[in-house]
């Protein structure tokens, strides 16, 4: 197993065990693809040490069918690895109709509390918080309250963030921060998305 060597030492207390085992919160942002593609890859590192996955879809449709989704459902299921719980919070998408927007500003808030009530339950180990930036960019949820539920969440809870236009206050408190930047990409050049890498 690689071991990572950090750079500095913090002197704050901890033990490097303590401070190696410590809950993360991450951020994956930017314009690039690949934020959730990269998020479901720890939740699939997660499953696989035994650990309570709870994903929360805010955006995207709740007809969509992500191909993510059905992956670790069954994997969730095959009693192998830890359980997965899948929520979608939203009916449409980010280029959503302004007359449906209150319906999806509802329902992102409905997510965001019953993620807050998971939160104070510590229901799971990790939390993929697909899309919620766009929530927090828009305004429908307050990232201050975000930050601060975050800051004091009980237990050892990762919690893993997804979306374009993060806003600054969620990145200078997340743990790690990746920031995805689109060098290309075939809808450039006219080409749609396809089975097997965009859903």
């Amino acid at each position: 197993m690689p071991q990572g060597q950090p750079s500095v030492v913090p002197e704050d207390g901890l033990t490097t065990r303590q401070r190696r085992n410590r809950p993360l919160v991450v951020v994956h942002t930017g314009i690039g693809k690949g934020k959730s593609t990269a998020a479901f890859g720890l939740a699939l590192r997660a499953w696989n040490q035994g650990w309570p996955i709870g994903v929360f879809q805010f955006v995207k449709s709740a007809k969509w069918k992500v191909g993510e989704e059905n992956a670790l459902r069954v994997l969730g299921a095959s009693g192998q690895g830890g359980l997965v719980d899948w929520h979608k919070m939203g009916e449409g998408w980010s280029w959503v109709q302004r007359d449906a927007q209150m319906d999806n500003e509802a329902k992102a808030r409905e997510g965001w509390e019953q993620v807050k009530r998971d939160l104070a339950a510590e229901t799971y180990r990790l939390y993929v918080l697909d899309e919620f930036a766009y929530p927090m960019h828009w305004g429908w949820v307050d990232t201050d309250e975000v930050v601060e539920v975050l800051r004091g969440r009980p237990g050892t809870q990762h919690v893993v963030i997804t979306g374009r236009n993060a806003p600054e206050r969620l990145v200078e408190f997340a743990d790690l921060v990746t920031d995805m930047s689109k060098v290309k990409h075939p809808m450039d050049v006219g080409q749609k998305g396809q089975r097997g890498i965009e859903w």
